[in-house]
């Protein structure tokens, strides 16, 4: 299934269990140390548990503030709130429109499956992946699977609907509780002589078991969380949490005109001239968004520079928000949004994030393609979707290197002179050096929107895939920079100059700091790009670093002020309370939420009595949230951490089982839960909660590892030593296991085997700074003065401003400045 409401980690970095974020570091405390320093880490880092788990993947709000819809603006005397009438009501007035809709990938979205809208062979076509032979039939004229079910024995099961249509059909089953399940095994749906029309597994590297959430009977594969809402008009989840079951309802089963102009009613009445809607000031003829954006606008093309410019500026986002809502990665938090809405008062953004997006905004995971449009140049000139898109067949607006050539001169762009390859080839195509495809889902190829120059150099520099060599597999990515600076020898950087610092920042290199801070300087760059910048100053939270954030929470891009937020939710609680509460009446949901999240627990009691009012109010929004998503135990962990903030440890131990009674193999739950034992002093509670995570994942390297912190605590130092190693073994990505491991290890009397554990470590992560100070340390005190200053000098290089780390280097016989 799709990963646009994948559940993810709330803060940076985090998006596997591994990545746990380390406590605030205190050189000046380390400098003692042995077994006090372990225990003491134990402690801080049981705190550090708390994963943030945050709701599913986010869908970006414009960087264009834009404002109130063109309805909203236009509006004389306010009209009655708008309902849903359905796509039929439509079709009389627009039957031009309504033509050009049918048979798209919109009107085929989602249907009741039957004769007319199954693709697939149920001819009694059998089909076997990981063991498990499946066979697709029909039955007195219905559609059936006989496949592996939630016990793992072969049984018949009635396809009830169709899920998309082309390159692929997914197919969905009825279970209890009011459940739609997506079947692992879908159609191909591209011809034959393409290698389709024939059955595929969506996980084919995986033997997915039941009791695997990505099972299709497992939790990750329910319809009515993770697609539902893209796929169908006017879709209400409705999930009551007390039964664990969803009554979930839809207007139309699939897209229709409502999902992008919103509801119809008071624009269906103005057309009837009902109630008073016929009057001249009826808000834009009662249509609850105006996607005006491209009237009156054309592009012209610059004979000097072969490219095109707007006639006026693109002053609003409300077409690209209402796109955003199903093309980009998001988290929902309501289905109450429709189309006319601000983005951000209905979804979460996922910015350019490690693991999502490569450093230069490429796409990597299933991201869509709403993020890297907002990185691009096109977006920034003022490019929306429909410039490209018709809106209503859901084709191009002309095929090919013509669609291009609209705005960029062919005599100038389409000739071998600018792409360098044989007329009518592969490489003389616009889109497949400016937007390479990336395949998903086994079958289905999406272009990245970001509209980039290829550089392949930066493949060499900074580990990024470049266009060329995505059909020059068998050349080297220094050939086609070579080939690229021949064609071209004044260099095109391209638009997206953040790269480098984004990939200073994932190394955590020297220079990270300053380089980010400039990117989110940078007002050419838009919003998305800024706020992604600025979340990863959040591990470079400073004197230096904290004018930045302060600006950006007063920033006109909500992306932007949240993760502003973001950052400074790590902050000390008078920090929070000085700068969040003014955010707490942002005219954008997801803000409030944010501020209201950064402020819960000890900030809470410093808040003026008007503070707090908002405060409150921000809050239940913020948990009112939560509980749309208390169908995910990321929901349910979420309110688990929210309650634990606060000091309501008894209602943050319920959620959390909650959240594992959901889905057992949710390990975030079940540290969390632990870490409320150990606060509660009940270290053999936290320790057999930890050993039963470890029953259901016994290479899960964060179960062992805090299990390796709770047996420090209880001075079980052998058992817990081989908790740690196991821990730094599983993950060895992962350097505060490493670190953790090897001060254990010091501790132990075995020095030598702990610089040994930090050296392997450095050599993956050469700037990691726990671990350059711990073994400047270790190897002073081993009396290897010479290796200890070289490790010492290596961290005042990482931080200059530290007076801790300039005074170890003048200990060890350094120049400290």
């Amino acid at each position: 299934m799709s990963k646009r409401q994948e559940a993810r980690p709330e803060t940076k970095a985090q998006k596997t269990p591994e990545a746990v974020q380390a406590p605030a570091r205190k050189p000046s405390r380390r400098w003692q140390a042995p077994w006090a320093l372990l225990a003491a880490i134990g402690v801080l880092f049981a705190a550090a548990l708390y994963f943030a788990v945050a709701e599913p993947p986010v869908k970006p709000s414009s960087p264009v503030a834009a404002s109130a819809t063109g309805a909203e603006a236009s509006r004389g005397t306010a009209l009655p709130a708008p309902a849903y009438v359905g796509g039929a009501a439509c079709a009389s007035c627009h039957a031009k429109e309504h033509e050009a809709w049918q048979g798209s990938q919109h009107d085929r979205a989602m249907a009741e499956a039957g004769e007319a809208t199954v693709l697939g062979n149920f001819g009694g076509a059998r089909f076997t992946h990981a063991g498990v032979t499946s066979t697709f039939f029909r039955r007195d004229g219905r559609f059936f699977v006989n496949t592996d079910g939630a016990d793992g024995r072969l049984a018949d099961f009635e396809v009830k609907y169709t899920f998309g249509v082309e390159p692929l059909q997914q197919y969905l089953v009825e279970f209890p509780g009011g459940r739609l399940q997506a079947l692992g095994i879908a159609w191909d749906a591209r011809p034959a002589q393409q290698g389709g029309q024939r059955w595929f597994h969506l996980y084919q590297e995986r033997k997915l078991k039941p009791g695997d959430p990505l099972h299709w009977t497992g939790i990750d594969q329910v319809w009515n969380y993770q697609c539902a809402d893209c796929h169908s008009t006017n879709l209400r989840k409705n999930y009551e949490e007390r039964s664990n079951s969803y009554a979930t309802r839809w207007t139309d089963i699939n897209v229709t005109c409502e999902a992008c102009h919103g509801p119809g009613s008071n624009h269906v009445a103005w057309a009837r001239k009902e109630g008073g809607s016929e009057r001249p000031d009826a808000a834009g003829k009662g249509l609850a968004v105006v996607l005006d954006e491209r009237r009156g606008a054309s592009w012209s093309i610059d004979a000097r520079t072969g490219n095109a410019a707007r006639s006026k500026p693109r002053e609003s986002a409300r077409e690209i928000e209402t796109c955003a809502r199903c093309h980009a990665r998001r988290g929902q938090f309501t289905d109450a949004w429709h189309a006319g809405d601000r983005f951000a008062n209905g979804y979460r953004a996922s910015l350019i994030e490690p693991g999502l997006y490569y450093d230069d905004g490429q796409q990597r995971d299933e991201v869509f393609t709403t993020g890297s449009f907002l990185g691009s140049r096109m977006h920034a000139k003022g490019v929306t979707c429909s410039d490209c898109h018709d809106p209503h067949t859901g084709r191009l607006r002309a095929p090919g290197n013509d669609l291009c050539g609209q705005c960029h001169a062919p005599g100038r762009y389409d000739a071998a002179a600018h792409h360098h390859h044989a007329p009518g080839s592969k490489g003389a195509e616009c889109a497949a050096c400016h937007m390479p495809a990336t395949t998903y889902m086994v079958v289905d190829p999406r272009r990245d929107h970001s509209f980039r120059i290829p550089r392949p150099d930066r493949t060499v520099s900074v580990g990024v895939p470049n266009a060329c060599n995505t059909c020059h597999t068998d050349r080297k990515a220094e050939w086609a920079a070579a080939a690229v600076k021949a064609w071209f020898p004044q260099p095109k950087p391209g638009y997206q100059g953040f790269a480098e610092a984004f990939a200073l920042a994932e190394r955590g290199a020297p220079g990270a700091q300053r380089a980010l801070i400039e990117v989110a300087n940078d007002r050419e760059s838009s919003g998305f790009v800024r706020a992604s910048a600025i979340r990863r100053l959040t591990r470079y939270l400073s004197p230096a670093t904290l004018p930045v954030v302060r600006s950006a929470l007063g920033d006109a891009d909500a992306l932007v002020r949240v993760a502003a937020v973001g950052v400074l939710s790590g902050a000390d609680a008078g920090l929070r309370a000085q700068l969040l509460p003014r955010l707490l009446g942002d005219p954008l949901r997801e803000v409030r939420m944010a501020a209201a999240r950064a402020l819960a627990g000890e900030p809470e009691a410093r808040l003026s009595p008007a503070d707090r009012a908002k405060f409150a109010n921000a809050l239940e929004e913020y948990v009112a949230a939560e509980r749309f998503n208390a169908d995910r135990p990321e929901g349910r962990a979420n309110l688990g951490n929210l309650h634990a903030a606060q000091g309501r440890t008894e209602e943050a131990m319920a959620a959390f089982r909650g959240a594992l009674a959901l889905d057992p193999t949710f390990e975030q739950a079940a540290l969390n839960l632990a870490d409320l034992y150990r606060s509660r002093g009940l270290e053999d509670e936290a320790d057999r909660t930890l050993r039963e995570a470890l029953k259901r994942n016994p290479r899960s390297a964060p179960a062992h590892f805090a299990l390796g912190l709770s047996l420090t605590r209880q001075k079980r130092a052998g058992e817990a030593l081989r908790e740690l190693a196991e821990a730094a073994k599983l993950a060895p990505e992962n350097t505060r296991f490493a670190y953790v491991y090897a001060v254990a290890l010091n501790d132990a009397g075995k020095g030598a085997q702990a610089r040994r554990e930090l050296e392997g470590a450095l050599k993956r992560q050469p700037y990691d700074r726990d671990a350059l100070l711990a073994l400047a340390l270790f190897e002073r005190d081993a009396g290897n003065r010479a290796r200890a200053l070289n490790h010492a000098q290596r961290l005042a290089e990482l931080e200059p401003e530290s007076v801790e780390v300039r005074q170890l280097v003048r200990e060890l016989g350094g120049a400290g400045r």
